[in-house]
């Protein structure tokens, strides 16, 4: 079986990670399973972009370009809107490359025209990394459910106009997919009820297969060493935190996990937060607490040691379709902290693998941090079980082979 994998980045976010990582779950149970990409920054042979400096450069003209009809909404956040217009030479190579299945990931960023995905004319899989495949081209809605009829007077465009970007967006979509059915995977329960109440896929097939990782790779180690290689204290108390941006992305919740993290302090003053995916601002975050920043960690036996080193992760996200930090975390036994909502429904079990504060409650949420960390015998045992729970459920070969099953099912569905 010939497996082309679409997503618009190899290393930058969540996404990405998630592609790459099922890819090598494939590739080990012998499928030969391609990853296009439109921006790449590893060095996998098993990744398709052309490096020409002449491609790139066009690339980055066609990403500034495709954000200009966003760009005349004064109101819209940063990098949560994507009217995919522009054109590309997908089905092209992906009639090249002749895969028997194309599996979409995250088409973002300029990578991928809305009447392209109608073209490729082969069976489609579609993980559900956000909400921009049924939504009117938001990637995090928020609480708005417009997406259920027809999207138009779009909030996160801070428009008040029916018939704005995001409903023509919507209408491209309904147009170029009419006749497409393609197969739509969610990695969590949240994610796929919101695919099946949308007008655009209520009527495709929908399963839940969780994003995988290698639990050899992410795995408990000594404490003491890994916060020695880190340089991070041996003693304190250690609250890791980190995501792309995990400062100033609204959705990462840092405005959130600020607050909750003084009510910790003022009862643990010898507790230590710790930050990945940003460099430490000019001006030190007042959080009532020493904070460190270990900046963008790329390789993945230096994020276990991260992991391994804290005493918990806190995901503050206020939506997330799954959450991979927190099965990272849990997979080093490192207990994590959440909101009782999205993705991390499915991940955390309340006070049995970490905590589910109520949404989005500071206070609960500094009850939930303190709660793991004042008991060490319970945190034992939330260790333990955290780490026995992703070997069970989220582990990466086991995964690969549903997705297997599912590729063989969609294949002979489109051979009838």
């Amino acid at each position: 079986m010939k497996v082309l994998m679409l997503n618009s980045f190899d290393d930058v976010a969540g996404a990405d990670r998630a592609a790459r990582r099922l890819q090598q779950g494939l590739r080990g149970a012998g499928v030969d399973a391609r990853l296009l990409v439109q921006f790449r920054y590893g060095d996998g042979n098993d990744v398709v972009c052309s490096d020409s400096p002449a491609l790139k450069q066009l690339r980055r003209l066609k990403l500034y370009l495709g954000t200009l009809p966003v760009r005349r909404y004064p109101r819209r956040p940063v990098n949560n809107f994507t009217p995919a217009l522009l054109p590309d030479r997908l089905p092209a190579r992906i009639a090249e490359i002749a895969p028997d299945i194309v599996h979409l990931h995250w088409l973002g960023a300029g990578f991928c025209r809305v009447e392209s995905i109608g073209k490729f004319a082969r069976p489609l899989v579609w993980t559900l990394h956000d909400s921009w495949p049924f939504t009117g081209g938001c990637h995090l809605p928020g609480g708005c459910r417009k997406y259920r009829v027809q999207c138009g007077a779009c909030p996160v465009l801070g428009s008040e106009h029916e018939a704005d970007l995001s409903r023509r967006v919507w209408l491209r979509k309904a147009r170029a997919w009419q006749d497409l059915r393609p197969t739509l995977v969610a990695p969590s329960r949240w994610m796929a009820d919101c695919a099946r109440e949308s007008s655009l896929f209520r009527d495709c097939r929908i399963e839940v297969i969780p994003n995988g990782l290698d639990t050899g790779i992410f795995q408990p180690m000594d404490r003491r060493a890994a916060r020695a290689a880190l340089g991070l204290p041996p003693e304190r108390p250690l609250i890791l935190t980190g995501a792309v941006n995990p400062l100033t992305d609204p959705n990462k919740g840092w405005h959130l996990l600020r607050p909750a993290l003084k009510l910790v302090g003022a009862k643990m003053p010898e507790a230590m937060a710790v930050v990945f995916g940003a460099e430490a601002p000019a001006i030190a975050p007042d959080a009532g607490m020493p904070v460190t920043f270990l900046g963008r960690i790329g390789d993945e036996a230096a994020l276990a040691a991260a992991y391994a080193a804290a005493d918990l992760f806190v995901a503050p996200s206020r939506q997330e379709s799954f959450c991979q930090t927190i099965v990272e975390a849990m997979a080093c036994g490192t207990p994590a902290v959440a909101f009782r909502a999205t993705g991390p429904l499915d991940l955390v079990e309340h006070r049995q693998t970490g905590y589910l504060a109520e949404p989005y409650e500071v206070a609960d949420l500094a009850e939930g941090i303190l709660w793991v960390l004042q008991d060490r015998d319970r945190h034992a045992a939330l260790a333990d079980r955290a780490r026995r729970r992703v070997v069970s459920d989220f582990a990466l070969d086991t995964l690969a082979k549903r997705y297997l099953e599912l590729y063989a099912e969609v294949l002979e569905a489109w051979r009838r």
